[in-house]
C-alpha cells in the first residue's frame, strides 16, 4: 500500500533522513522506534507531504507522492494524527471533526463519517458540543484521532500519540489504537514507548540517527537483545 525506497529528507543544510525503507501493507499495523530526535517526526510529515522528499521514491498503491500537496495526499488515503493532537481549542468537538472532512470526497460524506467516528468514540457524541480545548488528555487523543478518520482514510498516520500523557491515560491510547486495528484500519505509529507499541503492532522499524538499523515482526523485535536493553530497560 504505501511504499518508501531509499528516501532522504532534509531541514535546509540539515539532513534528518538518510536512504530510508519501508512499506506498509493493507490491514497492518506498523510500528516506527527510536529515541527523541531519530527522525520518526520527520518521517511521518514527508509521508503526509509537510517536508519535502530530497531523494528516493514515495507511492501510495503505485502512485507517486513527490509531486503533491499535502491536501492532495490526503485525497490518497492517508491521514495523519499529529503529536500532542494540535486540536483547535476554543473549538467545539464537532466543529474539529468537521475540519478534518474538508476534501471534496469527505464533504460528501460528512454525517456518514461522524456517524462512524461517534460510534467508534461514543464519549466524543457526548461531548460534541465541549470546546475540545476542555477536554482530558485521552478524550484529546479521541478527537484528534476522530478529526483524521474523518478524511476516510486507507491509512493512519499516528506520531507519538502517548506522549506527555499519564500512565493510565496512556494504557486508553493503545486501547484506542488496538480498536482501530480491530475496526480493520492499516496504521502506521511511531512511539517511543515500545514495550507496549509491539505488543499492538505486526512488525516494527527501529530508525536511530535518521536511518533504519533493523526491522521485523513485532515478536521478533521484543525478543532482540540489544533493542531490550537500549529501548525496554531488561
Amino acid at each position: 500500500m504505501l511504499e518508501l525506497r531509499s528516501v532522504s529528507a532534509r531541514y535546509g543544510s540539515f539532513q534528518a533522513l538518510f536512504d530510508v525503507s519501508l512499506d506498509v501493507r493493507a490491514g497492518e499495523a506498523v510500528a516506527v522506534l527510536g529515541p527523541n530526535g531519530a527522525g520518526k517526526t520527520t518521517l511521518l510529515r514527508v509521508i503526509s507531504g509537510l517536508l519535502p522528499v530530497a531523494a528516493g521514491e514515495l507511492t501510495m498503491e503505485g502512485r507517486s507522492l513527490l509531486d503533491l500537496p499535502p491536501h492532495r495526499i490526503i485525497e490518497t488515503g492517508i491521514a495523519h494524527v499529529l503529536e500532542n493532537r494540535r486540536l483547535f481549542p476554543r473549538m467545539s468537538v464537532e466543529e474539529n471533526l468537521k475540519m478534518g472532512a474538508f476534501i471534496r470526497g469527505a464533504r460528501a460524506r460528512f454525517r456518514e463519517r461522524l456517524d462512524v467516528v461517534y460510534e467508534l468514540f461514543p464519549r466524543m457524541a457526548e461531548r460534541r458540543d465541549q470546546f475540545a480545548g476542555t477536554l482530558s488528555g485521552g478524550e484529546q487523543q479521541m478527537c484528534a484521532i476522530g478529526r483524521a478518520l474523518m478524511s476516510g482514510p486507507k491509512i493512519l498516520l499516528m506520531d507519538e500519540p502517548s506522549a506527555g500523557l499519564a500512565p493510565v491515560i496512556v494504557e486508553q491510547v493503545f486501547g484506542l489504537v488496538d480498536r482501530l486495528r480491530g475496526e480493520g484500519y492499516t496504521v502506521l505509529i511511531v512511539e517511543q514507548n515500545v514495550q507496549q507499541v509491539l505488543q499492538l503492532v505486526d512488525r516494527a522499524y527501529l530508525l536511530e540517527v535518521g536511518s533504519i538499523k533493523t526491522s521485523g515482526s513485532a515478536a521478533e523485535l521484543a525478543a532482540d537483545e540489544t533493542l531490550r536493553r537500549a529501548y525496554i530497560g531488561i
